[in-house]
């Protein structure tokens, strides 16, 4: 199997900075493995990295998908996988990076997902269900369908219903591994990291807000931007006069933490991820772990 480094952790814990330095390191290129950075135009709401962030390391799958769409979990492991192999065969290290725990179970088990198309028109017609009567609609047609689901995001409900619409069952997932992963996240304390999510999201509200207006402009719909979740959905909800701005940064604060906390309780239920204190300990375990 293939070397490659996957930088996770929770949302405000650093990863973007110990990709760049790694990067820098080890003759790498970063590849992003956040659901949200995929698409154009949401820069200030998903925490993308900035090109003087970057620092000249180049990244790849960020600003690639129209935020109208919605960008598939089959699409990114065909894309990044793609853009791996390149990059070995370049003698460069592949550094994934991103807090899209899905992206990294499935790049490490190998999934192979079902070759369904997507159906447009069904998903402009999902859309309008809530998330209670997809979960219901997929009951009634293969009750193991709701297996592996995170019934809280709409997005892959709805694919979910795809498949199953088009298929009428869940095949068993097939695995074919095809990295040897080397998993690191950046380890702070709870306190640290929660200050952290509260100063960066303070920092970010005035791009936040204006971010949003400039995706109305665009064309998409006040709905369409609360499904991206987070800020979007808090922020926008402020952008349509729904809530105040004192509301939506509290509430977002709240929400941001719990997602913080629910990422935390994923890792740790996977026993490859390397919990790093330190850019020194993450460059000590990456040059052992090439050298094996």
């Amino acid at each position: 199997m293939k070397k490659a480094v996957f930088i996770t952790g929770p949302t405000s814990s650093g990863k973007s900075e110990l990709a760049v330095y790694l990067a820098k390191k080890f003759n790498g290129e970063v590849i992003n493995a956040d659901s949200r950075q995929v698409y154009k135009f949401l820069d200030w709401g998903s925490g993308k990295i900035t090109k003087k962030e970057m620092g000249n390391v180049k990244h790849h799958l960020l600003s690639i998908a129209s935020p109208k769409k919605n960008f598939s979990l089959g699409r990114w492991l065909k894309e990044a996988k793609r853009i791996a192999f390149k990059l070995i065969k370049k003698k460069k290290l592949p550094i994934f990076c991103g807090g899209t725990i899905l992206y990294l179970k499935a790049l490490k088990e190998g999934w192979q997902l079902p070759q369904v198309k997507p159906n447009y028109k069904l998903r402009r017609e999902l859309e309008k269900l809530s998330n209670e009567e997809l979960i219901e609609m997929i009951k009634k047609i293969n009750k193991n369908g709701l297996i592996n689901l995170d019934f809280k995001n709409k997005r892959r409900l709805i694919r979910r219903l795809e498949i199953l619409l088009a298929q009428k069952k869940i095949e068993p997932l097939k695995k074919n591994p095809e990295f040897d992963l080397l998993i690191l996240a950046p380890l702070l304390p709870k306190e640290t990291l929660f200050l952290k999510i509260k100063e960066r999201l303070i920092k970010r509200v005035p791009k936040i807000i204006k971010e949003i207006k400039k995706l109305r402009k665009i064309g998409l719909s006040l709905k369409r931007i609360i499904s991206f979740g987070l800020e979007y959905e808090w922020f926008g909800k402020y952008v349509a006069e729904e809530i105040s701005l004192e509301e939506a940064i509290q509430r977002c604060y709240q929400e941001t933490l719990r997602f913080a906390k629910k990422q935390i309780r994923e890792l740790l239920k996977i026993k490859e991820v390397n919990w790093v204190r330190s850019k020194e300990e993450a460059i000590v375990l990456v040059r052992n772990w090439l050298s094996t």
